[in-house]
């Protein structure tokens, strides 16, 4: 929380510049420099000191991913999931005046009331994330070479701290179309360059340090107040996988990001208040970057940080265009096995009606580790089910089969774009009646996963190399051949006028959960330049139809309109099994 102060980010950019341009597009930050501070005077000079110019087709594309991650939010809330939902009504509890209160304030989805920043980002990360269904990154830059493709995850969580800010501080959305683009911008560039997963440490540290830099930067924060924020956060507050670990994942895996961009915004308010955090972080030899990559024979003060770090200031080549969007409630290691199964449905229809004796699907690492995990094999709960590839292959089969069943005289459309958006995974697929499906169940034990060795392998982070073989019970296999780019990734092959149409199909389809004017809904989240402050102050004011959970009972969703539901409705709330 914090008390209003404001600097002048044109004044704390005046000084030399610890980045490097390099060329027209890129800036550097060395490993001999303190990355940090670079950071921070690279996100002032971009959003305040007319630092660089983005293309159209990439600030297109970023709004698309943030339409994509907004109505995922919007029916997780509508759905009931519980993080979401508990976040939420604790962010309601700390509700802020309209005008004139002294510390920062924002809004959560589907409320008119300001409640203070950090509580409004950790409540709508958490939404936009439940799902996992929002777009993800897989840190791999070949222009750069092999120091660059360090195939970090990530996903477009972080987009929520850049509209709290822009609330908080009375900003359009020309500005925060390009806060959007540079909250991805950073964390992809940091995924390119250093592999948390390597170190069992959670992939949203990535992010946490593009919200510090970001949130920083619209708030009126100083390069050294960002700095120190950044060091705030990485030498208190990383998560590690532990997170994503045991047979039956929590609300802890789903809400990582929540949390850890609730504590970076959280470090800049400190630090504008005064408090002084580690500075230099990226070359502190006892902070994670040169604890688990040393770049001294001994540990000392003195050494540079493991990478050099390249972001992009103008034209196209920014992160976001690498990437991928989920088409689709799975795993983002999954879809190679998706797109496998589709291929082989358009290739040999019949395999719609047949009876299958086995499916064998072969996959990379990480890939075969995360989604392969021999407990994922029996999920319970939707967490563990979504990152279960027996589980999500299984659903998706027995979905085209119910789909072929009822199609009319045959006519089951077997091109990519009908294929995806009549089969897409979606909220029900992954509820507890979903789960325990005995035709799931029974498509489960069928599955043959493997790790296809090196010659997968090395074909990742650059693709998502899988093949599929499904048999019939005559003994005949069916071969996708490896699957590389499936729809929805940056490199995918066909047309992006498919992934447009299936993203349109996802995006009515998830906010049709949550809204009842779907159009007008997904209107307002697009041409985001031309939205003046008042319109970014209103962006994620919906009138959310609420289906399951404890905001049903509140009166509709009176809850996040400011009723109070007594201790007794919100006990009885709680002990009501969750669908979702």
């Amino acid at each position: 929380m914090l008390l209003v102060q404001m600097s002048s980010p044109a004044a704390a950019s005046s000084s030399p510049k610890t980045y490097k341009l390099d060329g027209a597009d890129y800036v550097v930050l060395s490993a001999n420099s303190n990355q940090a501070r670079g950071l921070a005077e690279y996100a002032i000079d971009f959003l305040h000191n007319g630092l660089g110019k983005p293309d159209a087709e990439v600030l297109k594309r970023t709004e698309l991913f943030h339409t994509d991650s907004v109505v995922c939010g919007l029916s997780a809330l509508s759905l009931g999931t519980n993080a979401p939902t508990v976040l939420r009504a604790e962010a309601l509890d700390y509700e802020q005046p309209a005008k004139g209160g002294a510390l920062l304030s924002a809004k959560v989805f589907g409320s008119k009331k300001r409640v203070v920043a950090e509580k409004a980002i950790a409540a709508n990360v958490s939404a936009v994330r439940e799902w996992d269904s929002n777009g993800t990154v897989f840190g791999f830059n070949p222009r750069l070479g092999a120091t660059h493709m360090a195939g970090e995850f990530g996903h477009n969580d972080f987009y929520p701290v850049v509209v709290a800010a822009c609330q908080a501080k009375g900003l359009g959305g020309e500005i925060a179309l390009k806060a959007m683009l540079l909250v991805d911008e950073i964390r992809g560039r940091l995924a390119e360059v250093f592999s948390l997963k390597t170190f069992h440490i959670d992939h949203v540290v990535h992010g946490a340090i593009g919200s510090a830099v970001v949130y920083g930067a619209l708030v009126g924060a100083t390069v050294a107040q960002i700095e120190s924020a950044v060091g705030m956060v990485v030498a208190h507050y990383i998560p590690f996988r532990a997170i994503r670990a045991g047979e039956q994942l929590s609300d802890s895996k789903g809400a990582s990001a929540a949390l850890s961009s609730e504590v970076a915004v959280m470090s800049v308010q400190r630090s504008m208040r005064g408090f002084v955090g580690p500075a230099d972080i990226f070359r502190n030899p006892e902070a994670i970057f040169r604890k688990f990559k040393p770049t001294t024979p001994k540990m000392t003060a003195e050494g540079d940080s493991p990478f050099n770090l390249v972001l992009t200031h103008s034209g196209k080549d920014w992160a976001i265009m690498g990437m991928h969007f989920k088409l689709g409630l799975y795993e983002h290691q999954s879809a190679g096995a998706l797109q496998g199964v589709i291929d082989l449905f358009k290739a040999h229809p019949s395999l719609l009606t047949t009876p299958i004796k086995s499916i064998k699907i072969i996959a990379y690492q990480p890939a075969f580790g995360i989604i392969g995990d021999p407990s994922k094999r029996r999920p319970e709960t939707r967490q563990s089910a979504d990152h279960s590839m027996v589980y999500i292959i299984s659903r998706l089969i027995k979905k085209a089969r119910a789909v072929a069943a009822e199609a009319k005289d045959g006519a089951f459309p077997v091109d990519q774009v009908s294929l995806w958006r009549s089969l897409m995974l979606l909220p029900t697929d992954y509820s507890r009646t979903a789960i325990k499906d005995a035709d799931t169940q029974a498509l489960m034990k069928l599955i043959e996963f493997e790790h296809g060795g090196p010659s997968y392998d090395e074909k990742y982070p650059e693709g998502i190399p899988t093949s599929v073989v499904i048999t019939n019970e005559a003994g005949e296999e069916h071969k996708s051949g490896m699957v590389l780019f499936p729809a929805g990734h940056a490199r995918y092959e066909g047309p992006w006028s498919d992934i447009d149409q299936i993203l349109q199909h996802k995006f009515e389809t998830l906010a049709g959960l949550a809204v009842k004017d779907v159009p007008a809904a997904l209107s307002k989240l697009t041409d985001l330049t031309s939205k003046s402050a008042k319109d970014l102050d209103t962006l994620y004011d919906f009138d959310i139809d609420y289906k399951h959970g404890p905001n049903v009972a509140a009166a509709g969703g009176a809850r996040g309109k400011g009723k109070k539901r007594s201790r007794e409705e919100e006990a009885a709330a709680a002990a009501e099994p969750m669908e979702y």
